[in-house]
């Protein structure tokens, strides 16, 4: 068997395994749900995901110690991982393969030759741990924006399983929405579509993993090279090397990224996988050391500059409501990959990939929105921190969300608190009953509290007619049938309130209460039950939010403030 169908079968096989892990990460009891499966195993075996979190927390998180065998393995064999195990890096030449089909030799060769715009992707690699080396709060992780595996991630889960799944139901219960899908599925159209016009543009201009093996790989005990320095030039070999290497003449090792068809296209056996270099001689890319320092220095200075705003200071945004056992804010951003596997995972949908509210770096973070999905964080889940492959979210227990046995002393984990906006709250400004929030309020004693005020309806003073039993006539007419909601109540000029049962255009039935002997007004009162917020009970779970029936803009939403992980955003100074 070729070694090329070898490598094809191994790139089928892992990004059939890729896209089994984006299925698995759903919350249920079958099998191909979540079970124990390790859908974070090719996030963890990416060494741009460990190297830029060492970068930023100067700190090695144990689960990702298997890109250090990446690392070694490529130091051995050379740049493997691009070409046989990257599901990105699959896409990228299936869809070139099927772009290059029909084209001249003399076009795939043209197309094929090394540019020297393809050291772009190094200078973007020492652009972003530019950023996250800055000293202090302000570096950031920002790799996960371009990193082929987080990129890869955040599509497949938030784009493209929610758009094959509408309908059928199988990795969710109900249709999955997330905001800004149109753009993260624009970045990975534009990446995939790019190689239609030359053949893994992604990988050969733009990839910073690329970029890092490529520079362990200029290290390689095992490469690709010429057995002979003798060529008639044919340049058969570069009608479809992947990487753009230049096998034919002075080899760019750090570009070959081991796809062998020009092992398998030379006619005259002349390029082989070696322990020696290239007899037609090697040469290493052309970054200059100008432009590695100039990249460097811009990522320094990103870092904060991007927080001049003070997203991150005393100008944090309300909105920003980061999901239960997240880190505070400033080590959040160190750790994050914007992959997408909290949002995936969270069986309400209530975590979404963010905008630059919060500000630049936060872009795709994971926020939560509560008038998206089913509900709002379900206070019995804890799911998202055990599938964040950083801990950018912990680890928590059900015991310490809720603040019981060792955890008590702390209490409850808050995410923020809810407010109530009496300008749009029913039965604060529109004297209409309504008690949603309060009902869905999950915690025990419940946080929403009602004040009960009985008010006049409009047009509610009526002269009476006469009185006969418990049913009152009266001279003016009213909405017939309005008034038997059990939220409505005669009051007489004694000041007795009696409850109202039953209405018809002329006449008010009373249930509830003793009727006075005479009387010659009626005032028909509402009884509002007002909602307010106990601040020290909330936890800012968004289940108010989500079930407020006034549309649009809730009447009572939840912000960030008083949320247990920043002790600088206490709600009150």
């Amino acid at each position: 068997m070729k070694i090329t169908t070898v490598r094809r079968i191994n790139q089928l096989f892992f990004f059939a395994l890729f896209v089994w892990f984006c299925i698995v990460a759903t919350v249920g009891n079958k099998f191909w749900q979540i079970r124990n499966w390790p859908i974070n195993w090719i996030l963890q075996f990416d060494p741009l995901v460990a190297l830029g979190t060492i970068v930023s927390t100067r700190k090695f998180y144990g689960p990702l110690h298997c890109a250090l065998g990446v690392v070694i393995l490529t130091i051995i064999f050379g740049r493997f991982f691009c070409g046989w195990i990257c599901p990105f890096g699959a896409i990228h030449q299936f869809v070139g393969y099927i772009g290059n089909r029909g084209k001249k030799v003399a076009e795939k060769i043209r197309l094929n030759i090394y540019r020297k715009a393809q050291c772009v992707k190094y200078l973007i690699l020492v652009f972003f741990l530019g950023m996250a080396a800055f000293p202090s709060l302000a570096s950031s992780l920002q790799t996960g924006l371009l990193d082929p595996i987080p990129l890869l991630t955040r599509s497949f889960q938030l784009v493209l399983l929610p758009i094959f799944d509408r309908g059928a139901y199988l990795t969710s219960v109900n249709a999955r929405y997330y905001e800004f899908g149109w753009l993260i599925f624009a970045v990975f159209a534009t990446a995939v579509l790019l190689n239609l016009v030359i053949p893994r543009f992604y990988c050969r201009f733009i990839c910073p993993l690329g970029a890092f093996l490529g520079i362990i790989s200029r290290f390689s005990i095992w490469r690709i090279g010429k057995t002979k320095s003798e060529c008639i030039n044919c340049k058969i070999c570069e009608k479809a090397c992947e990487g753009g290497c230049e096998p034919s003449g002075n080899i760019k090792i750090a570009e070959c990224v081991l796809c062998f068809n020009c092992r398998d296209d030379c006619k005259h056996d002349l390029i082989a996988y070696q322990t020696v270099p290239s007899l037609a001689g090697e040469t290493q890319v052309d970054v200059s050391r100008r432009g590695v320092v100039l990249s460097f220095v811009s990522g320094v200075v990103a870092a904060p500059a991007i927080r001049l705003s003070g997203k991150v200071a005393s100008n944090w945004y309300t909105g920003v409501v980061r999901p239960p056992g997240a880190l505070a804010e400033p080590e959040f951003l160190k750790r994050c990959l914007k992959c997408g596997q909290c949002m995936r995972v969270c069986p309400t949908n209530v975590i979404q990939p963010a905008g630059i509210e919060g500000g630049l770096e936060g872009l795709w973070s994971p926020i939560l929105n509560n008038r998206i999905g089913s509900s709002g964080c379900q206070l019995n889940c804890v799911a998202c921190g055990q599938v964040c492959p950083t801990s950018a979210i912990r680890p928590i227990t059900l015991d310490e969300k809720h603040g019981l046995g060792e955890f008590a002393s702390a209490g409850p984990i808050k995410l923020g608190t809810a407010f109530v906006d009496q300008g749009r709250c029913l039965p604060w400004s529109m004297d209409k009953p309504c008690i949603v929030c309060q009902e869905n309020c999950p915690v025990s004693p419940k946080a929403i509290f009602t004040k009960d005020v009985f008010t006049t309806v409009r047009d509610g003073v009526v002269s009476i007619k006469q009185i006969t039993g418990s049913t009152i006539e009266i001279e003016r007419g009213i909405p017939a049938d309005k008034f038997r909601t059990g939220d409505y109540y005669v009051l007489f000029e004694d000041g007795s309130r009696c409850k109202i049962s039953s209405n018809t255009a002329t006449s008010v039935g009373i249930s509830e209460g003793k009727v006075p002997a005479s009387a010659g007004k009626i005032e028909i009162q509402v009884r509002l039950q007002k909602p307010c917020v106990d601040i020290e009970k909330c936890i800012g779970c968004g289940v108010c939010e989500h079930e407020c029936p006034v549309s649009g803009k809730r009447a009572i939403r939840v912000t960030a403030e008083g949320e247990t992980r920043s002790k600088d955003r206490r709600l009150l100074l």
